[in-house]
């Protein structure tokens, strides 16, 4: 029996959504356990490709603030100087440190209030900062200060997104498949990176101030969706998850029944989800765990560690990559910004098709560690050729752009989302999903310190040489 001032601390339960009201026929058994899965698994992938779309900006508008060594009077004040690389360098390093700081707070307050609340707070706050951001253009600010401060501000709410989605899919998803399901949803990253890269790129004609108040809009208008839609948790309207027991034995018998009749199935082991029931219940209420216990988790820290260095690769490339192909001649021609800024989607497309194959092999070897092993360990010498031989010819950039972009964010996908859902609900815990959101932001605030930390030694080691490729190097050494 629980001590009644304990069962004050936790938090009241989520309550449905409002859509669920306006439309009664979103509410089981209208609607199945497995259309509710599709649905929040479509919500939520769109919800943070709307993140990442906003985040893309920075990097697509670098070639044109920054200084352009064949045009000295180019650029944006502060930021088209001889220190202007470094100063592009230290925005990124204002969002993502923010961004990496906040991750450890919003995954702790995330274990403890409604997600489909903290999560529209984090989409509308992302929208505002990234038009504000944008503002400036139209504004004509040219102070260093405004900036940065708009990129802390935004890195905070940023925060938000990453363990409020995955906690989200923790409780919807079993761990049956889970590395496939998460390698496919986890392309939210790449497809928002994409999206961003395009809406940015089309619009950089009118100014660069388009580039940001186009994203940041569109954000906040996904917010909306999110907020009416969103359904945290099955038992939040009536439904419940199998058990693994529960999930094999459905597998094994489709393969020799093609239709079995649920409901029947249901109704015969009604004293079973009885006590299933209970059990969840009991999981569902357990107090959420704390930081520095979450950290003694099995696998927790060398998994945060190793998302350090895969995290730091990829931000270097998210940010600095459409303004190292501007300025590098490709095949001997030197490419337009917008046209930079496109091609650099190849990244991305690498990114979708490795977080996919990454899911897909750790589920069949059932080794999430020897998975990322195997491609950071494949992804040094691709980086290294694209340095040595991507400017050869478009084929030759493409190509290796595409191969480093699925080696890279291949075991990035794999551990932010299949890894850290599994640590979240291991056995040690008792399958307690209120951990979740805080094992997902330790592992995933770890990997945006090293995020925060590559595109400002990029951006550092640049100083008006990018052909020289010294990120590259840089980014093959941290794999």
């Amino acid at each position: 029996m629980k001590d009644p001032k304990t069962l004050t601390l936790d938090p009241p339960p989520p309550q449905p959504p409002p859509a669920f009201s306006l439309f009664p026929t979103l509410n089981p058994p209208l609607k199945t356990l497995t259309f509710h899965k599709i649905s929040t698994l479509l919500i939520t992938f769109v919800a943070y490709a709307a993140f990442h779309a906003s985040r893309k900006p920075p990097s697509i508008v670098k070639s044109v603030l920054g200084p352009d060594p064949n045009s000295p009077q180019t650029g944006w004040p502060p930021f088209n100087s001889a220190r202007g690389p470094h100063r592009l360098g230290e925005l990124d390093l204002a969002f993502l440190s923010a961004y990496a700081i906040g991750m450890y707070f919003s995954g702790h307050v995330g274990d403890r209030i409604d997600l489909r609340v903290f999560l529209t707070i984090g989409m509308i706050g992302s929208g505002v900062f990234t038009v504000l951001f944008g503002l400036g253009f139209w504004l004509d600010v040219h102070s260093l200060s405004y900036f940065i401060m708009i990129q802390i501000c935004c890195g905070g709410f940023q925060s938000i997104g990453w363990p409020c989605v995955v906690a989200v899919m923790g409780n919807w998803f079993g761990k049956s498949k889970r590395g496939l399901i998460m390698g496919v949803w986890n392309s939210h990253t790449s497809v928002g990176n994409i999206i961003g890269s395009i809406i940015a790129s089309s619009v950089l004609g009118f100014g660069w101030g388009w580039a940001f108040l186009l994203p940041g809009i569109l954000i906040v208008i996904i917010s909306i969706i999110v907020f009416l839609f969103l359904v945290v948790n099955p038992e939040t309207i009536g439904l419940k998850l199998p058990s693994e027991e529960e999930e094999a034995e459905t597998e094994i018998s489709t393969e020799g029944m093609a239709l079995v009749n649920l409901q029947k199935v249901d109704s015969e082991e009604d004293d079973d989800d009885d006590d299933e029931s209970t059990s969840n219940s009991v999981v569902s209420s357990s107090p959420a765990i704390g930081f520095l216990e979450a950290w003694k988790l099995p696998g927790v820290a060398p998994f945060a560690f190793c998302l350090f260095f895969s995290k730091l690769v990829a931000y270097t490339f998210l940010y600095w990559l459409p303004f190292y192909i501007r300025n590098t001649a490709v095949a001997g021609e030197q490419l337009s910004h917008k046209t930079a800024g496109i091609l650099s989607t190849i990244f991305d497309m690498g990114g979708v098709i490795g977080g996919i194959l990454a899911g897909f092999i750790s589920d069949q070897i059932e080794a999430r560690a020897v998975t990322s092993i195997m491609f950071l360990t494949l992804s040094i010498p691709t980086l290294i050729f694209y340095r040595l031989y991507g400017s050869i010819s478009m084929f030759n950039n493409i190509s290796l752009m595409f191969l480093s972009g699925l080696l890279v964010n291949g075991p990035y996908a794999l551990i932010t989302t299949a890894v850290a859902a599994d640590l979240g609900t291991q056995t040690s815990i008792n399958g307690n999903s209120r951990a979740l959101a805080t094992v997902s932001a330790i592992i995933d605030g770890t990997g945006s310190i090293g995020a925060a930390l590559g595109p400002l030694l990029a951006g550092s080691e640049i100083k008006g040489k990018v052909n020289e490729g010294k990120w590259l190097w840089f980014s093959a050494i941290a794999c």
